[in-house]
C-alpha cells in the first residue's frame, strides 16, 4: 500500500512537471515571456527576484515580484513550477523582410521624389504669396496709423490758431464779466457771512435772557422765603 502511494506521488509529480510547461527558477526572458500577463518589465522583475533570493521555492512566491499580482499569479499558476524542465519554446524574433508587396517598385520610388519635390516648391511659393500679403497688411497698417497721426496733428493745430486768433475786444469783455461775477460771488459771502452774525447774536441775546429772567425769578422767590420769615418771626 506504502510503495503504490507512493508511485502514486510520483506520477502526479510527473504530470504536473509535465503539464507546468515553465521553470520560474530557469526560464530565460523570452521564455517568460510566453506566460499570460507576463511581459518583458515583469519577466525581467521574475530573473532578478530569483537572482537576489536564490531562486524560487514555490509557485506562490511569484507574486512577491515587483509588478506581479495575485490575478497574474492565478493565470499563470498551471503553466509554471520551481523545478523540472521548461518545455516551452519562446517565439523567435520577427527579423524577415516585409513582404515583397510592401515594397514600392524602384519606377514608382522615383516617380514619387518628383511630386514631392513639386509639392514642396508649390508649398514655398505659398509661404511666399502669404509672407507678401503680411508685407502689405503691415504696410497699410502703418500708412493708416501715420494718417491718423498726422490729422490728429492738424486738429491740434488748428485749435491752437484758432484760440491765437481770438479778437482782443472778447479778451477784454471777458475780464469785466470775470470781475462782476467774481464781486457777486464776494458780495453773497458776506451776506452769508452777516446773516450768520446775526443769527448768531440773535441766539446769544434770548440765551442772555433767558438766563437773566431765570436769575430774576430766583431772586425773587428768596425774596419771598426770607419776607415770609421775617413776617413769622415778628408774629412770634
Amino acid at each position: 500500500m506504502k510503495k503504490l502511494l507512493i508511485a502514486l506521488f510520483a506520477t502526479l509529480a510527473l504530470s504536473f512537471n509535465a503539464f507546468a510547461a515553465v521553470n520560474l527558477n530557469t526560464a530565460t526572458q523570452e521564455e517568460l515571456e510566453t506566460l499570460e500577463g507576463i511581459g518583458p518589465v515583469k519577466a525581467q522583475a521574475i530573473i532578478d527576484y530569483r537572482k537576489k533570493n536564490g531562486g524560487f521555492k514555490s509557485v506562490d512566491e511569484l507574486e512577491k515580484v515587483d509588478g506581479v499580482g495575485e490575478i497574474t499569479l492565478q493565470n499563470v499558476r498551471k503553466d509554471v513550477s520551481v523545478s523540472g524542465r521548461t518545455t516551452v519554446v519562446a517565439p523567435a524574433a520577427d527579423k524577415a523582410a516585409k513582404p515583397a508587396k510592401d515594397a514600392k517598385p524602384a519606377k514608382e520610388m522615383k516617380a514619387e521624389k518628383p511630386a514631392k519635390e513639386t509639392k514642396a516648391k508649390e508649398v514655398g511659393t505659398e509661404k511666399a504669396a502669404a509672407s507678401g500679403k503680411t508685407a502689405d497688411s503691415k504696410q497699410v497698417k502703418e500708412e493708416k496709423e501715420t494718417k491718423t497721426k498726422k490729422e490728429k496733428a492738424d486738429k491740434k493745430d488748428k485749435a491752437d490758431k484758432t484760440k491765437e486768433e481770438k479778437p482782443a475786444k472778447e479778451m477784454k469783455a471777458e475780464k469785466p464779466a470775470k470781475a462782476e461775477k467774481a464781486a457777486k460771488v464776494e458780495k453773497a459771502d458776506d451776506a452769508k457771512k452777516a446773516s450768520a452774525a446775526e443769527k448768531k447774536a440773535a441766539k446769544k441775546a434770548e440765551a442772555d435772557k433767558k438766563a437773566a429772567d431765570k436769575k430774576a425769578a430766583a431772586d425773587k422767590k428768596k425774596a419771598d422765603a426770607k419776607k415770609k420769615a421775617d413776617k413769622k418771626a415778628k408774629a412770634e
